[in-house]
């Protein structure tokens, strides 16, 4: 997968291609140099004095979105899709080259403009800034111990492997597709659940015409698969 550096910068985030979430084995890796990137571009951010610093070390957590992510289990690994790793990574990029120094000079010049603490911009712009810095070392945090699993690897194959699309239909003859990928990339809107969702575990290395059984908190259902599909490379 093609890595985009900015000028002046190297990027040398190994990447592995991985067969199946059973892998045991992984290379050494060097440390990434996204954690390099993110030092670099708070050096060369706009100079902050006391003023912006974060106001207690309570607010100082690193969950990234709120704690809406779930934590990875431990004993395994982040796996996450070639795209969806891409997608992160721009979003780093992009919270460090462009977001965090516009913000650090709204903060700057708001504090020039009379009583901080009734200063509305100011105070938004401080809180706006403090949730930029988490997320930044979620996402920092995320990619350096992520594992790159290409789904194509899987394609013209009848078993649910990560990366997959399931379409399945329940006891109730409800159709469902959906496609299961990593935990920080999940989109539900997008029918994406994650590796470690119940459905997903339920699925993973059934084949089609597998009628599986599924724990739910409203009981246990049967979930038959109808088709898995897979991108082509």
């Amino acid at each position: 997968m093609p890595l985009w550096a900015p000028p002046g910068r190297r990027l040398a985030c190994s990447v592995h291609v991985v067969a199946s979430i059973s892998a045991e084995t992984v290379p050494y890796q060097e440390p990434s140099a996204i954690t390099f990137l993110a030092r670099d571009v708070a050096r060369e951010s706009t100079p902050m004095n006391k003023a912006f610093t974060k106001e207690s070390d309570g607010e100082d957590d690193d969950d990234g979105a709120g704690g809406a992510l779930p934590a990875i289990p431990a004993g395994t690994r982040n796996y996450i899709t070639p795209a969806g790793y891409q997608r992160l990574r721009d979003e780093l990029l992009e919270l460090m080259d462009v977001e965090r120094p516009k913000v650090v000079e709204a903060v700057h010049w708001a504090a020039k403009n009379g009583d901080r603490s009734e200063n509305g911009d100011y105070l938004y712009g401080k809180k706006r800034l403090r949730e930029i810095d988490r997320r930044i070392r979620f996402l920092t945090k995320r990619l350096e111990i992520a594992e790159v699993t290409d789904p194509a690897v899987h394609h013209g194959r009848d078993q649910v492997f990560f990366g997959a699309t399931v379409r399945y239909i329940d006891d109730a003859g409800v159709e469902e597709t959906v496609r299961i990928v990593g935990i920080d990339e999940a989109q539900s809107a997008q029918g994406e659940v994650s590796w470690i969702a119940p459905i997903a575990r339920a699925l993973l290395k059934a084949q089609s015409g597998d009628v599986i059984r599924l724990a739910t908190p409203g009981g246990e259902r049967e979930i038959e698969v109808l088709e898995i599909r897979y991108p082509v490379s």
